[in-house]
């Protein structure tokens, strides 16, 4: 590719480390893409003739059927996919595809490729964080009723329905997906046109070929162009945070179906057994996408550590750009399709949940509320009566609802002659009425606007 400036070859580790088609190999597609958009513009342009120009969209053609059926060559002499492509391309149809590259440097159309990538991938992504939507909204609706703890510092806080807890998730996986669509209005500006880094003396038509590609403008400095990699950190960014929502999913999943909770049992399809503890059902599916929001996280920080400290504009540095995304692609898409499988089949054992959201005196907020709200108590006296309230049925072994009369006017004179409210699990959810809260007519109320959300 140089020879006319070195007059010997690369050592084999050079070539190695120099060498980035094992991986970039994954950009065949957007190349190619952005080959066929560059030589249409360079032949309207009249920079290039339109028979060479043919023939080099047919070429282009071919190559795209031949990778597509029997796979990409890797070459380490070829260094990465374009010159891969550029190569082959010379081999169907001879010298006129050196014209090809005409305008044009690697550095444009490598930041072109990886962007078209990294939309595409966002398209994945967004897809698949609806599809998890709708299998949480679907839980959520079949399960707006049933009571279980909600915890605080993991310890039983308050009563709440599993359809409200589901719907918090909704929200997160919302705000998720609101992330990666930025993400994609913020990269859909195309690079293509830039060349190495000071733009070209040729007479480009880059509107052209960026309306070709589907991006809503060119970029409108060719050093940024060139130089950019703000759209991979935005898309693991995006990718880390969401990862973070599945990974709190899965820490929950794998806590309700231990034994000491019982609030869930996993598919089979979704669970493993040991190898050693033939009762065992372990949730690995869920331990697994826990511990890929680590390997996910880790590859932002992997990028950032890149990119920090390059001036403008190109630096080979940048060849790291690509695995951190391609690896985190993966593996997110994996948890996302693993967490949607395993919401959608788990089982909920409603009965074990009930009776752990009863413990823990959980309605003692309701009993402050009542003080306040029905005695004109202020809320600080109420928490102090509430409290001491607490500590006698705790020492007694006795529930809220079963305290005497008497022990009641003893802690606090004021409440002599006043029945207790319906301090219930059932009276607790239904009261929470405020919106966002827990009561199952809210519920069903957020249950309804997801669902016009998610065209169900």
């Amino acid at each position: 590719m140089w020879g006319g400036r070195f007059s010997g070859g690369p050592s084999s580790v050079m070539q190695e480390i120099n060498a980035s088609i094992p991986f970039d190999k994954r950009l065949w597609k957007q190349d190619i893409q952005g080959s066929l958009a560059h030589i249409k513009m360079l032949a309207k342009q009249g920079i290039v003739e339109d028979d060479d120009a043919n023939k080099i969209i047919v070429g282009l053609e071919q190559i795209f059927e031949e990778f597509l059926e029997n796979g990409v060559p890797v070459d380490l002499t070829l260094e990465d996919i374009h010159m891969t492509i550029e190569k082959r391309l010379t081999e169907i149809i001879g010298p006129a595809a050196g014209r090809l590259h005409t305008a044009r440097s690697r550095n444009d159309q490598v930041a072109t490729a990886f962007r078209l990538w990294v939309r595409d991938a966002i398209d994945e992504v967004l897809q698949s964080l609806h599809m998890l939507q709708c299998v949480i909204v679907q839980r959520a609706e079949e399960n707006a009723d049933i009571i279980l703890p909600g915890f605080t510092h993991l310890q039983v806080a308050q009563p709440v329905t599993l359809g409200h807890h589901f719907m918090a998730y909704y929200e997160m996986i919302r705000r998720d997906i609101d992330r990666f669509e930025c993400a994609r209005n913020r990269l859909n500006v195309s690079p293509l046109g830039s060349a190495a880094l000071a733009g070209t003396g040729f007479n480009l038509d880059r509107d052209m070929t960026s309306s070709a590609l589907g991006f809503d403008a060119p970029m409108g400095n060719s050093l940024d162009a060139v130089s950019d990699r703000d759209f991979a950190l935005d898309y693991l960014s995006a990718a880390s945070q969401s990862s973070l929502h599945l990974s709190r999913m899965a820490e929950e999943i794998i806590i309700w179906a231990s034994q000491p909770y019982g609030f869930v049992s996993l598919s089979d399809q979704w669970s493993t057994g040991s190898s050693i503890m033939p009762q065992k059902r372990n949730p690995d599916a869920a331990e697994l996408v826990r511990g890929h929001s680590g390997r996910i996280t880790g590859q932002l920080n992997a990028l950032m550590m890149v990119m920090k400290g390059l001036p403008l504009a190109y630096s080979k540095d940048m060849q790291n750009d690509k695995p951190p995304v391609f690896e985190a692609h993966d593996l997110f898409g994996l948890c996302i399709v693993s967490m949607s499988g395993m919401i959608e089949t788990l089982t909920f054992h409603a009965d074990n949940m009930h009776k752990a959201a009863s413990s823990g005196f959980s309605t003692a907020t309701d009993l402050a509320d009542w003080l306040v709200r029905d005695l004109n108590i202020p809320f600080r006296e109420a928490h102090h009566i509430t409290g001491a309230t607490v500590r006698h049925c705790e020492d007694n072994d006795i529930a809220l609802s079963e305290i005497p009369a008497d022990i009641l006017t003893s802690i606090d004179g004021r409440l002599e002659g006043k029945p207790l409210p319906d301090l219930s699990v059932e009276g607790s959810v239904n009261s929470r009425i405020s919106y966002g809260g827990t009561a199952p007519l809210r519920v069903r109320g957020m249950i309804a606007i997801a669902k016009q959300e998610c065209g169900l």
